[in-house]
C-alpha cells in the first residue's frame, strides 16, 4: 500500500506491476506522458515503437506465447484508434490483451473537442470489455478486472481509456492494486463423460480436430495420451498448428486451405468428430461437416458456438486435459487404424520433398516452406504473415511443439508478424524467431525494424517476394479467370534493410536460400531476406488436388 500521496498514473503502474507485467508497449503523446514518466521508475520496461499499430502486435504475440496480457500504450484520438487493428486480432484469435490509451479531459468529455472521439465506443466491439477510468479511485478495480477478463477463458482484449485529467489527478488515500486471483477449470462432469464415452464407442471413423485452446489450456500431453489411446488419429486447425506433433503417426495435418485438401478426407469418411479447444473462427466448419450430420464432442472450457455445421452432441466444459484422460479412461477402447492418417501424411510428405527438391527460380514456394523448415530447430518460432504464403507455409510446414508456428486465424491480419516477432522474442529470449512474410505486408509495419534493433532483438526477416498482393491474385485466377489491379513494385529490400543498420540478402538462386537462412539465423542482428517466389505453383496445387478429389477416398 502507497505511504503518501501518488497520482492515477504511478497508481496505474502499480497495478500493472502487482499484474506481473514486465513490458508496455507504446508511443507516448501529451495526453499520457505521466503514465510514461511513471513507467520509467517501474520495474516494468517501456518499449518505444514507431507505430501504434506495431505496439498491438507486439502485446499481442507476447500475450499468445506466456498466456499473460500483453499490454499496449497510446496516446487519445489517432494514437488510440491506431491500436484498434491488433487490440481486434487479439480478440479474434482469443489472445489476452490491455490497451491503454489517453483521453480527453472530463471537463471537455461532453462537448466538440481537439482530438476528442468516443474510443471506449469505437473498441467496445472489438473486445471484452471497454470502458473509461473516469474517477482517480477506480483504477485498481478497473485495472484488475481488465486483466482477470483479458485471461479469463476465453481471452481477449480489453481497453481502458485514461481521462489526461484523471491520470494526473491524486489518489485518495490508501488506494493500492487488488489481490490477483488466477480461476482454476472445473473437473468434468462424469455424466457429460459418460455421454461422450457412449457416442465414441459406438463410433466407427472417429477423428479429433485440435484447435489453438488446446494449445492455451496446455493440454499437448493429453492431446496425445488420448489420440494415442484410442488409435484416433488428429487434424489440427491452422492456428493450433503444433499442439499436436505433425510427425506423430496419428498426425493428419492442419485443415484451413480454401480448398479440399488432402487433411479434409479424414473428415470426409469420419462418423464422430471429437474438437479439442476449437473455435468456429479459427475454420468455417462447414469444410468438415457440410451436410451437419457428424456427431461433434465439444471439449473446451467453455460452450460452442452455434453453427449448422456445429450442431454439439455432447458439449464437455471444463479442463481440457482432465477431460481428454477421463474420457479416454471411459471409452475403454481402440480403434482400427483405416489408413487414411498414413495416406494423408504420405502426400504431405512427398509434396514437401519435392519442393525441396524443386530448383526452379523465382523459388516454389514449397522449396521455401522446406528450406526455413530446416533452418529451423524443432522449438524455434515463425511467424507466419497472411498472404498466399500462409496457405502453403499452414499447409506444408512441419511443426512439432505448441506456439512454434505463429498464424493469425481468426481476423487473419496483413503485416502483423514483424512487430509480432518482437514480442516473440521478447516472451521467448532462448529461441530463433523468424518472420515469414510477403512483400504487400512488409512494408507495412517495416519500420519497427528500427525498434528490433534499438532493443537488440536478434531476428530474421524473409520476405517472399511476387511484387504483388498473391492471395488475392489467385483468388481472382481462380474465380475470374484473371487477376486485376494487384500488382505493385518494391523497394531494394538489401539496401531497405541496410539504411536501418539491419543485414540484407538477396537471393539469387534456389541454392542460396537454405545457407542464408542459417546464416542469418546464427548473426546477433535483424536480418532481412528478399526471395522471389514464382506463384504458378498455386494454380499448379488447385489442380492436383481437384484430381485427387474422388481418387483418396
Amino acid at each position: 500500500m502507497s505511504e503518501h500521496a501518488i497520482t492515477v498514473a504511478e497508481l496505474i503502474v502499480e497495478c500493472l506491476e502487482s499484474e506481473g507485467v514486465e513490458y508496455v508497449f507504446g508511443i507516448p503523446g501529451e495526453e499520457n506522458i505521466h503514465l510514461v514518466e511513471a513507467l520509467s521508475r517501474s520495474p516494468i520496461r517501456y518499449v518505444l515503437v514507431r507505430h501504434e499499430q506495431g505496439a498491438s502486435f507486439m502485446a499481442e504475440t507476447y500475450g499468445r506465447l506466456t498466456g499473460r496480457a500483453g499490454v499496449c500504450s497510446a496516446t487519445l484520438g489517432p494514437g488510440a484508434i491506431n491500436l484498434l487493428l491488433g487490440t481486434a486480432d487479439a480478440t479474434t484469435n482469443s489472445t489476452p490483451l490491455v490497451a491503454l490509451s489517453a483521453q480527453v479531459g472530463m471537463g471537455r468529455s461532453f462537448k466538440e473537442s481537439h482530438q476528442g472521439v468516443d474510443l471506449v465506443s469505437m473498441f467496445a466491439p472489438v473486445t471484452k470489455w471497454s470502458a473509461l477510468i473516469a474517477t482517480p479511485d477506480a483504477a485498481p478495480e478497473m485495472i484488475r478486472k481488465a486483466f482477470k477478463l483479458a485471461q479469463t477463458e476465453r481471452p481477449g482484449a480489453v481497453y481502458l481509456a485514461v481521462p489526461e485529467d484523471v491520470e494526473k489527478s491524486v489518489v485518495p488515500s490508501g488506494a493500492a492494486p487488488l489481490p490477483v486471483n488466477v480461476p482454476r477449470a472445473d473437473e468434468p462432469s462424469s455424466d457429460q463423460i459418460e455421454r461422450a464415452a457412449v457416442l465414441l464407442r459406438d463410433a466407427v471413423d472417429p477423428v479429433v480436430l485440435a484447435g489453438h485452446g488446446a494449445t492455451r489450456a496446455g493440454a499437448g500431453d493429453a492431446l496425445i495420451r488420448f489420440a494415442e489411446g484410442l488409435g484416433i488419429p488428429v487434424a489440427t486447425t491452422f492456428h493450433g498448428k503444433g499442439v499436436f506433433p505433425d510427425d506423430h503417426p496419428l498426425a493428419l495435418g492442419a485443415v484451413g486451405f480454401m480448398r479440399h485438401d488432402y487433411v479434409n478426407f479424414g473428415f470426409d469418411q469420419s462418423d464422430v468428430i471429437v474438437t479439442v479447444g476449437y473455435e468456429l473462427q479459427e475454420f468455417d466448419p462447414v469444410r468438415i461437416n457440410p451436410r451437419g450430420d457428424k456427431k461433434i464432442i465439444h471439449i473446451h472450457r467453455f460452450p460452442a458456438e452455434v453453427d449448422l455445421h456445429y450442431d454439439v452432441s455432447v458439449g464437455l466444459q471444463s479442463d481440457m486435459r482432465s477431460t481428454l484422460d477421463a474420457l479416454a479412461l471411459a471409452v475403454g477402447r481402440r480403434f482400427d487404424q483405416r489408413g487414411h492418417g498414413a495416406r494423408i501424411r504420405s502426400l504431405l510428405a512427398d509434396e514437401l520433398e519435392r519442393g525441396a527438391a524443386d530448383d526452379r527460380f523465382p523459388l516454389a514456394p514449397a522449396r521455401i516452406v522446406s528450406d526455413t523448415r530446416a533452418a529451423l530447430g524443432r522449438d524455434d518460432i515463425v511467424l507466419v504473415d497472411t498472404g498466399a504464403l500462409k496457405m502453403w507455409m499452414a499447409r506444408l510446414y512441419p511443426t512439432y511443439a505448441p506456439n512454434t508456428c505463429l498464424i493469425s486465424n481468426g481476423l487473419s491480419t496483413m503485416a502483423w508478424t514483424l512487430p509480432g516477432a518482437i514480442g516473440a522474442k521478447l516472451a521467448r529470449p532462448e529461441v530463433k524467431v523468424l518472420v515469414s512474410t510477403g512483400d504487400g505486408s512488409f512494408l507495412m509495419n517495416s519500420q519497427e525494424i528500427e525498434t528490433a534493433l534499438r532493443e537488440r532483438i536478434a531476428m530474421v526477416i524473409l520476405i517472399w517476394v511476387d511484387d504483388a498482393y498473391g492471395l488475392i491474385s489467385w483468388k481472382m485466377d481462380l474465380e475470374l479467370g484473371h487477376d486485376v489491379d494487384t500488382t505493385f513494385t518494391n523497394p531494394d529490400f538489401v539496401a531497405y534493410a541496410e539504411s536501418f543498420g539491419a543485414a540484407g540478402h538477396r537471393v539469387a538462386s534456389a541454392d542460396e536460400l537454405l545457407p542464408t537462412l542459417r546464416a542469418a539465423l546464427d548473426a546477433d542482428t535483424v536480418s532481412v531476406i528478399a526471395c522471389p517466389v514464382d506463384y504458378s505453383a498455386n494454380l499448379e496445387l488447385i489442380r492436383s488436388l481437384g484430381e485427387l478429389d474422388e481418387s483418396l477416398s
